[in-house]
């Protein structure tokens, strides 16, 4: 298994969860959580192939995506406790998800012949997609739309693997580089309370 794989996997997974948990917190029965975290996980992926019509889908074509959102779903009924102790546990497993999810569709974009423009939207999509779709199913604002720094940190990190990769930074490097750079932005700006300036 190879890195890039590995952590498509890991990306599903902690998405699944993070859906999970944001239904389950509602009381809402295991087939609702399991329905709010498979399209949390493979929301943003599938918008991305469709737009790039890369076909068959990758959830389609490999059943392991599908086991890890099993295992995401399980481990969020499983162990509610202990997640529930972690430290702002939605947001750790959304940083991670989008984080993973932003290089890989960056880096899938590249792949397919994509500009590099147009790779930074791609990998921004990915990650941020099934977030939306998740906070419309549970009747939250998007994440999207609230002060956070959420899409701008994907952009970021989008253009940071844009930057080394034309550098011929070593591709596992690359990916470890960029994601760190993703989450550093997203814990960052909410210990000290940055968000973009809004429009008046």
């Amino acid at each position: 298994m190879d890195l890039q794989y590995g952590l498509e996997l890991v990306g599903t997974f902690v998405f699944a969860i993070s859906g999970a948990l944001a239904i389950r917190e509602r009381e809402h029965d295991m087939f609702g959580a399991g329905f709010t975290g498979f399209i949390t996980a493979i929301g943003g992926g599938t918008l991305r192939d469709i737009l790039l019509d890369s076909y068959p889908l990758v959830w389609v074509d490999d059943v392991w995506f599908l086991y890890a959102i099993l295992v995401g779903v399980l481990a969020a009924f499983t162990f509610p406790k202990f997640l529930s102790e972690l430290r702002r546990t939605f947001f750790l497993f959304d940083t991670l998800g989008i984080a993973f999810f932003t290089v890989l569709g960056v880096e899938k974009a590249l792949n397919l012949g994509m500009r590099p423009e147009i790779a930074a939207i791609m990998g921004m999509f990915s990650a941020v997609m099934g977030g939306v779709i998740r906070d419309t199913l549970t009747n939250e604002i998007p994440i999207l739309f609230r002060k956070e720094v959420y899409a701008s940190a994907c952009l970021a990190g989008a253009i940071v693997y844009l930057i080394l990769n034309s550098y011929e930074v070593s591709r596992d490097i690359n990916l470890l580089i960029s994601i760190a750079v993703i989450i550093a932005i997203r814990m960052l700006s909410m210990k000290y309370k940055i968000s973009l300036p809004r429009l008046d």
